[in-house]
C-alpha cells in the first residue's frame, strides 16, 4: 500500500468510480476497496468515494480468453456506509468506461475512427458491445453527445446489449408471470440486464413526478418499499437481498415529457437522481410486456424496432428496443465516459 495502486478515475455515464486491472489489485481487494473509498463512512471523507452510490463504483479489467471477447469486466459496488463490496449487479453506466479504458491499458488495438470493444460482464455472464471514438488510433473524450444527469458533452459511447434476459434471475420474468402482487401493490419482477421490481407509483399515493430528496424523506415509503423489496429477492432467485443492492425499485407514471413513460427509481435505498442503463432496458423491457404496471402508463411507439424515452428526474435515457418473434430481442443505448484521473491510490 505505501507504493500505491495503479488506477484510473473515469466518469462512465451519470456514474463515477475506480477503474483497475485485475492483474494490478491486491490479493485482499475488498479490504482494499473499501479503504480507498473510504467506506463505511456516509462522507467516505478518508477515501475516494464520493459519499454516494453512483461514485462508489469500481471496475475490474482483464484481457479476456474467451473466443471473439476483447476484455473481461467485473463491477464491484463498494456500499458507502456499510463495510460491503458486491458484485451481485452489474452496472451499465461504468461499462461505459471499460472500452476507453481497455484502449487506454492497451488490452485492445485502437483503429482510426471508431474502435469497437466486445466486453463479457463477468457479473451476468453476457456481452455487450462498446463503440469508441478512436480519430487517429487514440481515445478522444471530447465529442458533441450529451446525456441527461452530465454537464456538457462528450465523445459518444454507443453500447449494444444482447441477450440480457435473465442475466441474474435465470429468466426475463423470474416468476413466470408479468404481474405479481406483494403487500396488495400489483409489481413486474423483471431481468434484462438488472433485477427489477416496477411498480405504479400511484399505488403507493405518489404521482411520480416528485424529487428523490423527496422520496427518500418519505420514511413509510421507504419501508414499504423494503418489505416489497426483500419478498421479491426471493421470488427473484437472488435469495437473502438484505445485504444486496439488486433488485432495484422502479416506481412508474405517465410521462411529463413526450417520453414513453417517467420513473423514479431506488438502487435500492437512495434514489437515483437518472437511472442505470441496465435498469433503463428493464422498465422499457417490462413496458412491453402484454400487461403489468409499466404498461399501464407507457406511450409506445409503433414498428419492430422502438425507441423508447424513458424520462428521470434529470431528463431522459433513450432505450432502442429490437422486437424479434415478440421478444426483445436487442438493446441499445447512447452512453458517454470521461477520463478524470490516471496515476496511483493509496
Amino acid at each position: 500500500m505505501t507504493d500505491g495502486v495503479r488506477a484510473m478515475w473515469m466518469r462512465g455515464g451519470t456514474s463515477k468510480g475506480g477503474y483497475f486491472l485485475a492483474e494490478d489489485l491486491p490479493a485482499d481487494r475488498d479490504a482494499f476497496l473499501l479503504r480507498i473509498m473510504g467506506s463505511p463512512d456516509p462522507r467516505q471523507i478518508d477515501g475516494m468515494g464520493g459519499a454516494d452510490p453512483l461514485t462508489s463504483k469500481v471496475a475490474v479489467v482483464k484481457r479476456s480468453e474467451r473466443p471473439g471477447v476483447d476484455v473481461d469486466y467485473l463491477f464491484l459496488q463498494v456500499f458507502v456506509d456499510m463495510a460491503v463490496v458486491t458484485d451481485a449487479q452489474n452496472c451499465g453506466n461504468i461499462l461505459a468506461g471499460v472500452g476507453p479504458f481497455a484502449i487506454e491499458r492497451g488490452l485492445v488495438e485502437a483503429r482510426d475512427g471508431v474502435t469497437e470493444v466486445v466486453i463479457h460482464m463477468e457479473n451476468t455472464d453476457q456481452r455487450a458491445v462498446a463503440s469508441v471514438s478512436t480519430p487517429g488510433g487514440r481515445v478522444t473524450y471530447d465529442g458533441s453527445a450529451q446525456i441527461d444527469g452530465v454537464p456538457g458533452t462528450s465523445a459518444p459511447v454507443p453500447i449494444a446489449f444482447e441477450d440480457t434476459a435473465g442475466s441474474s434471475c435465470g429468466a426475463l420474468l423470474p416468476t413466470g408471470h408479468p404481474v405479481d402482487d406483494i403487500d396488495g401493490v400489483p409489481c413486474t419482477l423483471i431481468d434484462n440486464g438488472m433485477p427489477c421490481v416496477v411498480m405504479r407509483a400511484n399505488a403507493f399515493g405518489l404521482s411520480g413526478d416528485e424529487s428523490p430528496e423527496a422520496l427518500e424523506a418519505n420514511a413509510d415509503l421507504c419501508v414499504r418499499l423494503e418489505s416489497i423489496r426483500l419478498q421479491a429477492g426471493r421470488l427473484m432467485n437472488l435469495g437473502d437481498v438484505s445485504e444486496k443492492s439488486v433488485p432495484k425499485m422502479s416506481l412508474v407514471s405517465p410521462p411529463r415529457a413526450g417520453g414513453a413513460l417517467a420513473t423514479r427509481t431506488f438502487i435500492p435505498h437512495r434514489c437515483h437522481k437518472a437511472i442505470g442503463v441496465l435498469g433503463a432496458v428493464s422498465v422499457a423491457t417490462a413496458a412491453l410486456l402484454p400487461e403489468g404496471p409499466a404498461v399501464d402508463v407507457a406511450t409506445l411507439p409503433e414498428g419492430e424496432e422502438k425507441s423508447l424515452s424513458v424520462e428521470h428526474p434529470t431528463g431522459e435515457m433513450t432505450v432502442i428496443a429490437t422486437i424479434r418473434d415478440g421478444q426483445v430481442a436487442r438493446a441499445a443505448i447512447l452512453r458517454t465516459a470521461r477520463k478524470l484521473m490516471d496515476g496511483l491510490v493509496f
